[in-house]
C-alpha cells in the first residue's frame, strides 16, 4: 500500500491530491486503452473515413478522468479519507463512463478492425459481434439488471462489512475501482451510449431509465450526510491525516454524492437531446427523399397521363 501505516500524508487540500502517485495498473490500461482508440481512428482517417474529432476529445477525457483519480495524490487519500474515497468512486462510477461512451469506442472498433480473410476463422470483429449478440451481453446491460447493480454498488458496500474487507487489500481496492467503473459503463450504456447495443430504448424510455438511477443516489448521499456514526472502519484517526474530524469528513463524503448526481445527469439529459434532435432530423430528410421519389413518380404517372389523352386526341382526330 502506498504511505500506508504511519499517518504520513499531510492535509488533503488540493495540489496535495493532484500530485503524481500512480497506481500501474490503471495508467498502463489507460494508455493502452488511447493507444488503441488513436490507432483506430487513424485508420479509419487514412482509409478516407470520417470519426468525429469530438469523439476523440470525449474518450480522451473519459481516460483523463480515471487516471485523474487513480495516479495522484488523490489515491493515497482515498484509502485514509472518505470524502477523497468518495471523489473517486463518482469520478469512476458517473463522469469517466459517460466520456467514455460519448467515445462509441465500440463503433469505432466495428469499423477499425478488417473482417477476418475466408477460411482462417473468427478474427476479432468477429468475436466482438458476436459478444455483442450474446444472451450474457443482453442480461448485463439490461436496465432490470443495471439499475439494481447501481443502486446496490452504494448501498451494499458501505452499509455492510464489504468495504471494510476489500480495502484491507491492494487488490480490493483496485478491484472496487474497477467495480465502479464497470457498473458505470453498464448503467449508461443503454441509456446514452452512441455504440450499439442490445438494449436501445426510444429516447423517453432512456430519461425514465436515468431518473430510475438517479433518486436512489441523492438518497444514499443524504443518508451518508445524517449517519451519526462512521459507518465504515476504514477510515480511522490512526490513518487519517492528523486532525481529521472523522464524522465530519464522513458528512463531506455524503455531501459530495448527493451533489454529484447533477452532474451525470445534465450531461446525460444535454446529450439525449441533442442525439434526438439529430435523429428526428434524420426522419425527416429521410421522409423529404421518400417525399420526392413519390412526388417524381407522381409527375411522371401525370406526364404519362397527358401523353395519352393527347395520344387518344391525336387519334381521335385522325378518325374523324
Amino acid at each position: 500500500m502506498h504511505h500506508h501505516g504511519g499517518g504520513t500524508l499531510g492535509p488533503f487540500t488540493f495540489s496535495s491530491s493532484l500530485s503524481w502517485s500512480p497506481d500501474w495498473p490503471y495508467l498502463v490500461a489507460g494508455l493502452l486503452a488511447l493507444g488503441l482508440y488513436v490507432a483506430g481512428a487513424v485508420r479509419l482517417w487514412r482509409r478516407g473515413d470520417r470519426w468525429p474529432i469530438g469523439r476523440m476529445v470525449a474518450w480522451l477525457a473519459g481516460i483523463g478522468t480515471i487516471v485523474l483519480v487513480t495516479c495522484t495524490g488523490l489515491n493515497d487519500y482515498g484509502m485514509v479519507l472518505f470524502s477523497a474515497h468518495m471523489i473517486q468512486h463518482m469520478v469512476l462510477s458517473m463522469l469517466s463512463p459517460i466520456l467514455l461512451l460519448l467515445g462509441a469506442p465500440i463503433t469505432l472498433a466495428l469499423r477499425a478492425l478488417r473482417p477476418a480473410g475466408r477460411g482462417s476463422g473468427r478474427g476479432p470483429r468477429e468475436l466482438l459481434v458476436l459478444l455483442l449478440h450474446s444472451r450474457y451481453i443482453r442480461i448485463v446491460s439490461h436496465p432490470a439488471f443495471t439499475i439494481p447493480l447501481f443502486i446496490a454498488s452504494l448501498y451494499a458496500l458501505y452499509f455492510s462489512p464489504l468495504f471494510d474487507h476489500l480495502m484491507q487489500y491492494r487488490l480490493g481496492h483496485l478491484g472496487m475501482m474497477g467495480h465502479f467503473l464497470a457498473v458505470g459503463l453498464l448503467f449508461f450504456w443503454p441509456i446514452m451510449g452512441v455504440d450499439p447495443g442490445p438494449h436501445r430504448p426510444g429516447f423517453v424510455m432512456r430519461i425514465i431509465e436515468l431518473f430510475m438511477g438517479m433518486p436512489f443516489h441523492a438518497f444514499f448521499g443524504v443518508a451518508v450526510m445524517m449517519a451519526t456514526h462512521p459507518l465504515v472502519t476504514t477510515f480511522s484517526t490512526e490513518t487519517a491525516p492528523p486532525g481529521t474530524d472523522l464524522l465530519n469528513d464522513q458528512k463531506i463524503a455524503g455531501g459530495i454524492t448527493w451533489a454529484f448526481g447533477e452532474i451525470p445527469t445534465a450531461i446525460v439529459l444535454i446529450a439525449l437531446t441533442l442525439q434526438w434532435a439529430k435523429s428526428e432530423e434524420r426522419q425527416a430528410r429521410r421522409r423529404d427523399r421518400a417525399a420526392d421519389r413519390d412526388g417524381d413518380a407522381e409527375l411522371v404517372a401525370y406526364n404519362a397521363y397527358l401523353a395519352s389523352l393527347d395520344k387518344r386526341g391525336r387519334q381521335a382526330t385522325e378518325a374523324g
